[in-house]
């Protein structure tokens, strides 16, 4: 504390009760035979998640610009963080009606088609935690709100490969979205088409989730996952 105090120029008391909050944080801790404090777990931990998210860029972008540039519509990258979707990645349509989301934005999960699916692929323990006391919120009146119907959403999704979401983030929006994963075959990510309904309707919609579900494969076969033999030893 003395030797932080004095390269930073604050008082020793100040010192403490911000290494107190760090490490409540686990982002320092103190060795409890010398008193001296080093970087914490945490931190590692957070440089795991930097590094994840740029490989994922480098494997994403590639075939996110391919698939914008064969549809002309917006795609983006989405990962889930707690109960939102965060989106590191968006490619915008090449349409002048277009959809403008800017990379960073979040939205609940519940209103996403990748929140959905990214949702639909955690461990069932993780899913139902998330959902024990989660008020859904509501965009617009066809946002899923009730936990019952999400979870019914959520095993449709899983069950076909893929999630839609029409009007429910926006109205007049509509999204098709599919699971990116892992070398172990985790979903760690989901890539998404989002287009006004007027070009994206139901029916348009769903010719389109197999060009989406394709991008996101090739996504995950360049991150090292390799469907047969995940089928394989899921089926061993």
């Amino acid at each position: 504390v003395r030797e932080l105090a004095g390269r930073l120029g604050l008082p020793k008391s100040t010192v403490h009760r911000l290494l107190v909050s760090l490490a409540a944080c686990h982002l320092v801790e103190q060795d409890p035979e010398t008193g001296r404090y080093r970087l914490g777990l945490r931190v590692y931990e957070l440089g795991t998640l930097v590094s994840v998210h740029i490989d994922l860029h480098e494997a994403a972008v590639p075939f996110l610009t391919e698939l914008r540039n064969k549809t002309g519509e917006s795609v983006q990258l989405s990962v889930l963080d707690g109960r939102e979707v965060l989106y590191l990645e968006r490619l915008e349509s090449t349409h002048t009606l277009r959809l403008f989301i800017q990379a960073g934005y979040r939205v609940s999960a519940n209103c996403s088609s990748g929140g959905k699916v990214l949702l639909a692929h955690l461990p069932e323990e993780e899913l139902e935690r998330l959902l024990d006391g989660w008020k859904l919120p509501a965009r617009t009146p066809h946002s899923i709100t009730d936990p019952d119907v999400l979870r019914k959403e959520l095993a449709t999704v899983r069950r076909r490969g893929w999630a839609e979401n029409v009007n429910e983030g926006e109205e007049g929006v509509a999204a098709v979205a599919a699971p990116i994963r892992n070398a172990d075959g985790a979903v760690i990510a989901a890539v998404s088409l989002v287009a006004p309904t007027i070009r994206l309707n139901r029916s348009a919609l769903r010719g389109t989730a197999g060009v989406v579900g394709q991008t996101a494969e090739f996504i995950s076969r360049r991150l090292g996952f390799r469907p047969g033999l995940h089928r394989k030893e899921e089926g061993a």
